[in-house]
């Protein structure tokens, strides 16, 4: 089965996971320090939630390939693929604070976004529209991409 936020057990390993960060947290590939790493994922769940937008992003494939390839893989997504302006360290994106406040704001708005019912429909960026369904599984997945690139 495809771990996905809308499975309860899916849920609280990421947000165990995301417990588990500290501010000394060594990142083993790409950019960010930790905090801007949980700033753009703070980010990243706002644009679903409506608080942030983001602009459609030109890409090689027609998005319907690009989203069944990323939503319905079972292996890691790759390494160091950019991401839009709006949320990006260093960009437009919310720039890191205090760790531990910058931590409880990104649970929150993970939580905020597990239980929204009004995400079918809204673009992603690189997918195109989402059902609720694709969300879940994007933000299973997203956190995990970025989990794994601090080690938890």
């Amino acid at each position: 089965m495809k771990k996905t936020l809308a499975n309860a057990s899916d849920r609280t390993e990421i947000v165990q996971r995301i417990s588990a960060l500290t501010p000394t947290s060594r990142r083993l590939w790409g950019s960010m320090s930790i905090g801007g790493m949980v700033c753009h994922l703070y980010d990243a769940y706002r644009v679903p939630l409506g608080e942030l937008t983001s602009e459609p992003v030109k890409i090689p494939v027609p998005r319907s390939v690009m989203k069944f390839f990323a939503l319905q893989s079972s292996g890691p997504w790759p390494k160091n693929v950019r991401t839009t302006e709006e949320v990006r360290q260093g960009g437009g994106g919310t720039a890191p604070g205090e760790f531990a406040a910058d931590k409880a704001r990104l649970l929150e708005a993970l939580e905020r976004f597990c239980v929204c019912r009004s995400l079918a429909g809204i673009e992603h960026a690189f997918f195109g529209p989402m059902s609720h369904e694709d969300w879940m599984r994007w933000g299973y997945l997203h956190a995990d991409h970025h989990l794994r690139q601090f080690g938890v």
